[in-house]
């Protein structure tokens, strides 16, 4: 493995800000719109129908992978996942070359 420079953290983490600010952005919009067309709903037929939890609902998913890739939160395959393959698959390999 190379060694890693200074300005390859330096872009990384300014990367990462960046998908932060977008998410959190994407959430306050979240917030203000379904807010109004929760208003909306209640004022046209005081809930008896609560069409604007469908936007909420669909919105709502795109927010979570959003904040999963802003975040860098991935419970099946992320780093730890991946270091450990590595070590495991390695580890493989030495035993069936050990063996022969």
């Amino acid at each position: 493995m190379e060694p890693i420079r200074k300005d390859d953290a330096y872009y990384k983490a300014k990367d990462r800000v960046k998908e932060m600010k977008k998410f959190y952005t994407s959430l306050m919009s979240y917030v203000v719109f379904i807010s109004l067309l929760g208003g909306l709903n209640y004022y046209i037929n005081e809930w008896r129908h609560p069409w604007f939890l469908w936007a909420a609902f669909g919105w709502g998913i795109g927010l979570i992978f959003q904040a999963a890739k802003a975040f860098d939160w991935n419970p099946f395959f992320g780093k730890d996942w991946e270091e450990r393959k590595m070590k495991e698959l390695m580890d493989e390999e030495n035993k069936s070359n050990f063996n022969r």
